[in-house]
Parts: structure tokens; C-alpha cells; sequence
């Protein structure tokens, strides 16, 4: 029974997520807001056909765990030291100014100050998983604005834990902190944490993938960022803080983009539960009574977020326009704002209704965002073309080459380059060739090169020659076809493994095909000519009027790649024409 109840929600969620998310970007709403309308159908104050929608929304906080995760993943250290200036002014000054707002304004509204500060400092945080998701599909999170961006939500998620301590100690039974560990227990469990992400992961990774099982990796993956999640809220932490921790130290990783890859599609589905889950916990009921009260509070939030960003943004030399429109994907309530409430309300803080209002006008403000920054664009033109795009790295610097597989093929043509101080980027499933990358002092990576993802990471729109010198003719070709598909004006050299390969890669419109023992055996038939007394000279010559003839041959068979007959007949008149050349040559 049990199953069947789970495939039956995972249904409704399924048919939710397909009708919903479609229909609201198609009018230019965001997927966001269709996420949550969803979610408020299919709660129980409208069809109410998912029954506890709190258990599903404490399951779905695992999206935004490996959402943190992934952002971690792009802030190695020495990037996060340098936007420590950010972190500490941009963010610092927008949540403590928001929270001083916030809470005087409560104070007039007859709350006792204890309540008006938990109140302000739980609606001055937003929503890390909204946020990032507005940025991603306005194209502006690789951008500097972006960045000022992430640096608020970064200083909010940090903050999370000392409000939650500071509502342990003003609620009334003191019930937000009975359980928590020691403070030293945190401190132990934060550095064996960077102790190990420092010496031990990158070697238990490397294990992992000599296995050459990617169910393995993706597990390792899943295992490595949940269970450091699980150990920070085991001492009292925040999850989503040990998952960002464990990007972090997993940044400068040479398996960073496979993890990458792994976690990426775990999160989407996550992330868009989380949403569901966020629109199946809004009061419908609530907002009837007094909708407008309901709205002009959300409503009130957002203006008051949005101004104060804008504020601070200005003081740090970013326009209005931009100012507005990070200012108005930051504005919306957060869903650690559901935690702090539900923490005081436990504490008596906070009686439940009252606790219930104000998450209506935190879920309300979340539902607001996404339609205000569309009608922003709209009225300000604010996407710009000149953005990074959203598949952007903060990491730009991308080489020139890319050698995709890195055996001995590609080993040669690194070194040459290395030789001349060239750098280059290259790619390679295979780990025991990460450590050759690095002692070259090159970018290396990891993982399927056939994935569009780690293609783009690597950097494919912007550089000028890819090599493709894999080993596999199946997975040669598919690189080749997904390289020409997003960057057509690349040069492409490959190495086929036979003539049959040779011959699909020039039809697949490889101008540079490099034969795998071609050259080889030419040279060594050159040696052997000299060896029966031929001069250098003629020999030479003989081998390089063969391989015009052999060439034009190839070129020749290109049209005919897919006839065999026509093939074979092709080999039997090129070997005669061969025969009648190197005869007439001999007279």
C-alpha cells in the first residue's frame, strides 16, 4: 500500500511539473511560479490529493542541498577569499539593514520586540533556491551583477545558524536549543571535514573511478554531498551550509565537472519538488479570509527587500536598472524564514496562527517574485545579449585546444604543445591519466566526453581546435557531431582507427583526419625501400606518390560510405590504378 501511494504522488507530481512548467514559460511567467500554482492544486486546499505536504517539502530540501552543492563546486577558495569584500559588505549590509527595518516595523504593530527581531531577521533572509533560479534564467549568474548576488544569499545562508540560536535563547522554553551539541562539536566537525577534503577525497575519488562504473561515481557523488549534510545537522549546523562546504572543497577537484554532471540532474527534480512542496503549504484557506491583508503584506515585503537592496547596491556603483532587477530576485521571503517560524512557534514565540500568516506572506512574496522580475524585463529591457550566457562559468580562461582523450594519441600532441608553451584543455574518462594532465600543468576534465555539459565546461564555444584522439569509433563520432553542433566554425582533428573510420569521419565533415598506423607504416616502408638499396630520395618519392593515391581514394569512397559493393569495386579499380602508376613510373 505504502508503495502504491508513493508511485501515485511521484504521478501527480510528474503530471504537475509537465503541464504546469511548460504552460507558465510559454507566457513568459517563469518556471518557478508554475512550480508553485502546481504545487497549491495539488495540496489540500485545493484538490487535496498529496495529504502531507510538510513531509514532502522536508524530503525536497535535498534539492536545495545539492543546489548549494553545485554552487560550492564553482567557488574554489582562492575565489571565495576574493569575494570576501562582497560577502561581508553587500550581504552583511543588506540583512542587517533589512532585519532593522523589518523589525521596527513590526514594533508598531503592538509585537514584543523579542518577536519583531526573530520576525525581521527571519523575512530579511531569501530564498538561496528561487534566487538562483531567477539568475540562471535571466542570464545573469556568471555575470559581476550575479556574483553581488550570490555574495547576499552566501552571507544569508551563513547567518541561519546564529538566528537559530538566537531564537533558542529568546523563545520562552529555550526548546529551538535543548538538543543541540556543544559549540566545539561543530568547530571538530567543520575541520575534520577541510582536513579530509584536502588529503583524503581526491584519492578516494580517483578509486572510485578507476572502477570505470559510472552508477558507482554518481553514488559516490550523491554519498559524498548528503553525507556531509547529514554530519552539519547532526552537530547543529545547517545542511545546506556542509553541502556548500563540500563544494567548496571539492572546487579545485580534478573530478569536479563529472561530479558536476552526476548531482545536476538530482537537483533539477529536487528543486522543482521543493517548489511544489512550497505551494502545497500555502494556507488557500487563510488567504480567503483576507486576501488583501495577505497580499499587501507580501506585497509590502517585496517593496521593502527591493529598495533596501537597490540601496546598497548603488553604494557599491551598480545602476538602478540592475539594481532593480537583482534587488526584485532577491526580495521574496526564503524558506529558512518556514524553519526560524516553526523553531519559535515551537519555542512559544509565536502563537500558530500567527506563525501561519506570516508564512502565507512568505510563500505569497516567493509567488509575487518571478512575474515582477518578467514585467521588469519587460518594461526595462533588462536581459541583455551581452550577459555571459547561462551555461557560463565565473571561470573563463579557456584554452585555445581541447584534446579530447588523453591515451597516447593525445599524450603526444599535450606534450609537443606543453614543449612550446602552449596551454591546452583536455578531456578524458580514463583517471589514470589525470596525474599526467597535472604534471603538465594543464586543465583536465573528467568524466563522459559525449555529455553536453562537460563539453561546454570544458569550454567548447571558445576554443579554436578540438583533437579528438579517443580510442572507441562510436563515441569518436558522437564527440565529433556534438563539437560541430556547438561551435560550427571549430576545427576538428580526429584520429580514425581504420579506414572504415577515416572514411566516416570525412563524411561527418572532418577536414583533418589523422590515420591511426598510416603514417607509420608509410615510414616504415620508406625505411624498408632504403634498406633494398632504393636512394632516400626515391623511396620517398615512391611512398609519398602512394599516399596521394591512397588519399584520393578515401576522398573518393566518402560519397559511397554506405554501399559496400560500390566500396569494394572502388578498392579494386584503386589498387589497379596503383599497380599501372608505380609500372609507368618504373619505365
Amino acid at each position: 500500500m505504502l508503495e502504491e501511494n508513493f508511485l501515485l504522488d511521484a504521478l501527480y507530481y510528474l503530471c504537475a511539473a509537465v503541464i504546469a512548467v511548460p504552460l507558465f514559460k510559454k507566457i513568459g511567467l517563469g518556471s518557478i511560479l508554475g512550480y508553485l500554482c502546481a504545487g497549491i492544486v495539488l495540496g489540500p486546499n485545493v484538490l487535496g490529493l498529496i495529504s502531507d505536504p510538510e513531509e514532502v517539502l522536508h524530503f525536497a530540501e535535498y534539492g536545495v542541498i545539492l543546489l548549494l552543492f553545485i554552487i560550492g563546486l564553482e567557488l574554489a577558495p582562492q575565489k571565495l577569499w576574493t569575494m570576501r569584500g562582497q560577502i561581508g559588505l553587500i550581504g552583511g549590509s543588506q540583512l542587517l539593514i533589512s532585519a532593522a527595518v523589518l523589525t521596527c516595523a513590526f514594533s508598531f504593530i503592538a509585537l514584543s520586540f523579542q518577536q519583531s527581531l526573530v520576525l525581521g531577521l527571519a523575512l530579511g533572509l531569501s530564498s538561496t533556491a528561487f534566487a538562483i533560479q531567477l539568475m540562471s534564467e535571466e542570464r545573469i549568474i556568471a555575470s559581476p551583477l550575479g556574483r553581488k548576488g550570490f555574495s547576499i544569499l552566501l552571507l544569508q545562508d551563513l547567518a541561519v545558524i546564529p538566528i537559530l540560536l538566537l531564537v533558542g535563547v529568546v523563545a520562552q522554553n529555550g526548546a529551538a536549543g535543548e538538543n543541540s551539541y556543544p559549540w566545539y562539536y561543530s568547530v571538530a566537525a567543520v575541520v575534520g571535514v577541510l582536513i579530509f577534503g584536502r588529503f583524503g577525497l581526491n584519492h578516494l575519488l580517483a578509486a572510485v573511478a578507476q572502477t570505470n562504473n559510472k552508477e558507482v561515481m554518481t553514488a559516490a557523488s550523491l554519498l559524498i554531498v548528503i553525507g556531509v549534510a547529514v554530519l552539519m545537522d547532526a552537530v547543529s549546523l545547517s545542511m545546506g551550509l556542509g553541502a556548500f562546504l563540500a563544494g567548496i572543497m571539492l572546487a579545485n577537484s580534478d573530478y569536479r565537472h563529472q561530479l558536476e554532471s552526476d548531482i545536476e540532474p538530482f537537483k533539477g527534480i529536487l528543486l522543482g519538488l521543493f517548489f511544489i512542496a512550497v505551494g502545497m503549504t500555502l494556507n488557500v484557506a487563510l488567504f480567503l479570509e483576507n486576501p488583501f491583508q495577505m497580499l499587501f503584506g507580501a506585497m509590502l515585503l517585496v517593496a521593502t527587500k527591493t529598495l533596501i537592496i537597490v540601496a546598497v547596491l548603488k553604494r557599491n556603483n551598480v545602476s538602478y536598472k540592475e539594481g532593480f532587477q537583482l534587488g526584485l530576485m532577491l526580495s521574496q521571503g526564503g524558506e529558512f524564514a518556514f524553519v526560524i517560524l516553526s523553531e519559535a512557534t515551537q519555542g512559544g514565540l509565536f502563537s500558530p496562527e500567527l506563525s501561519a500568516q506570516f508564512i502565507l506572506i512568505v510563500g505569497l512574496s516567493m509567488a509575487l517574485t518571478s512575474p515582477l522580475v518578467v514585467l521588469h524585463r519587460k518594461i526595462w529591457h533588462a536581459r541583455s545579449e551581452s550577459q555571459p550566457d547561462q551555461d557560463a562559468h565565473w571561470d573563463t580562461h579557456h584554452p585555445e585546444v581541447i584534446i579530447a582523450g588523453f591515451g597516447r594519441f593525445g599524450q603526444i600532441i599535450g606534450r609537443m604543445l606543453s614543449a612550446r608553451h602552449i596551454p591546452f584543455t583536455a578531456m578524458d574518462k580514463n583517471s589514470t591519466h589525470v596525474e599526467f594532465v597535472k604534471q603538465l600543468g594543464n586543465r583536465i576534465f573528467f568524466g563522459n566526453m559525449t555529455r553536453l555539459d562537460l563539453m561546454r565546461s570544458a569550454g567548447v564555444k571558445h576554443a579554436k581546435i578540438v583533437v579528438v584522439a579517443v580510442d572507441e569509433i562510436e563515441e569518436s563520432l558522437e564527440i565529433v557531431a556534438l563539437v560541430k553542433e556547438q561551435n560550427p566554425r571549430i576545427r576538428i582533428i580526429a584520429r580514425a582507427i581504420d579506414r572504415t573510420h577515416a572514411r566516416r569521419l570525412l563524411a561527418s565533415g572532418v577536414e583533418h583526419v589523422i590515420r591511426d598506423t598510416f603514417a607509420s607504416s608509410l615510414e616504415a616502408a620508406t625505411r624498408t625501400l632504403e634498406q633494398l638499396g632504393y636512394p632516400e630520395g626515391r623511396a620517398l618519392e615512391v611512398t609519398e606518390m602512394f599516399r596521394n593515391h591512397d588519399e584520393t581514394m578515401l576522398q573518393n569512397s566518402v560519397k559511397h560510405v554506405d554501399d559496400i559493393d560500390k566500396l569494394h569495386k572502388l578498392a579494386r579499380e584503386g589498387r589497379q590504378e596503383l599497380q599501372e602508376l608505380f609500372e609507368k613510373d618504373s619505365r
